[in-house]
């Protein structure tokens, strides 16, 4: 386990040059590439939905991004752990279909609503004690239901453009057996060099142009909050902030969940009139930065959060011209490069969700749920797994039998 309760010195910033790698750079670089070729077109279409102007999507992206990228830079330097923050995709996804349904006032209006809830549990620590509550294997299980996908998509990328793919596939395992450090790096590398070779790059119509973020005054709509703030909340909290801790402790970093919580919260508040729909703990691009791929020594992956979150700052000045540049670049190669880059995390998740013969059962129900991919009031897969896999426990450990017996006992 990787300790991070060290207090924030300027020690652990004269630290950074002598921990820094290429290998953390790049792999900061490719969650980066992950966030904005797949999450952020989420966002676009939202945008489009609810025909928001060119200057408030700029703004929204603007935001997000700059939020994300302080707050990992903070927290990272702060813990030295690799604490990856994003927006919320699921939220973004609820976005798709409810932010038309409001004046983007009253929409605002609920972003603040839901930044406030999470920053109290934040505070209050009630995140961290109803964390508690869920067994180490439930919560990597959960998460290598989530990786899954993207793991599988390297092969069927390999079915799509073999031409890509392969080139890219191939010299990940030649690193792998002689250099595993920049196994990624060079497959990503690769992979630019063969999209370059293709013709795969898809350039036309991307202009360069910095953001002017956008003040919008809040409103507060009792229909807005309860159809939109509850909702962003619940999901934000369950379907990112939950895997988020989730992918810290699989890796072994014991990072106090009560402050990232807080920090991510307080982020959204401040930046929520600009646009913001929800900063939090990043899943996906985090077990990128959290596995061996940043560096074998863990207490020095913290360089790939500093990482993504200065590619964060540098992206989001220019707001939308940044999706628009990833979206030149071949589906296949990010599918492939996501992959390959998460191939570590998810087979240490598989490995330590199973590794307990009393709670394999409850592990392999989470990660059966997960990757069901079924949704239950808007809330993904990945929280019911959560839920599929405590409630197992329970039944299997006999906690249920204990827990009604002190009912009993209570005095009524």
């Amino acid at each position: 386990m990787v300790s991070s309760n060290q207090r924030w010195s300027f020690s652990s910033i004269k630290n950074i040059p002598a921990d820094f790698s290429v290998s953390a750079l790049i792999v900061g670089l490719i969650a980066t590439m992950v966030s904005y070729a797949g999450p952020l077109l989420i966002v676009f279409q939202a945008a489009k939905a609810a025909s928001l102007s060119d200057a408030l999507l700029s703004s929204w992206i603007w935001a997000i991004s700059i939020g994300s990228g302080v707050t990992a830079i903070v927290l990272s330097i702060r813990y030295r752990t690799p604490v990856i923050t994003a927006w919320s995709t699921p939220g973004a996804v609820l976005l798709v279909t409810s932010l038309s349904v409001y004046s983007y006032g009253d929409a605002i209006g609920a972003y603040l609503f839901s930044a406030v809830v999470i920053t109290l549990l934040g505070v209050s620590g009630l995140f961290s004690t109803i964390m508690r509550y869920v067994p180490p294997a439930i919560t990597t299980a959960m998460l290598a239901g989530i990786l899954l996908s993207f793991g599988v998509q390297v092969f069927v990328s390999m079915q799509q453009l073999p031409a890509l793919a392969l080139p890219m596939m191939i010299s990940y395992l030649l690193a792998k057996r002689w250099s595993p450090r920049y196994a990624v790096v060079l497959s990503l590398l690769v992979g630019l060099l063969t999209a370059f070779l293709l013709n795969r790059f898809e350039l036309a119509g991307i202009q360069i142009a910095i953001v002017e973020p956008v003040f919008t005054m809040p409103a507060f709509s009792l229909d807005a909050i309860i159809g939109l703030g509850i909702p962003l909340c619940i999901v934000t909290m369950a379907s990112q902030n939950a895997p988020g801790i989730g992918v810290l402790q699989a890796d072994g970093y014991d990072t106090p969940t009560s402050p990232l919580i807080t920090t991510t919260g307080a982020a959204s508040l401040l930046l929520a009139p600009f646009g913001a729909h929800g900063i939090n703990l990043a899943a996906i691009t985090a077990a990128i930065c959290t596995g061996k791929e940043a560096h074998p020594d863990p207490a020095k992956r913290y360089i790939a959060g500093i990482a993504c979150g200065a590619f964060y700052l540098v992206f989001g000045m220019f707001g939308a011209t940044i999706a628009s540049v990833f979206s030149a670049f071949p589906k296949e190669l990010i599918a492939v490069i996501a992959g390959l880059a998460l191939f570590g995390s998810l087979g240490s998740s598989l490995a330590s969700a199973m590794s307990e013969a009393t709670q394999r059962e409850s592990a392999l129900i989470t990660f059966l749920v997960t990757i069901s991919g079924i949704t239950i009031g808007g809330i993904g897969s990945a929280f019911w797994g959560l839920v599929a896999g405590v409630i197992t426990n329970a039944l299997l450990a006999g906690d249920v039998r204990r827990w009604l017996g002190r009912n009993r006992r209570q005095p009524s």
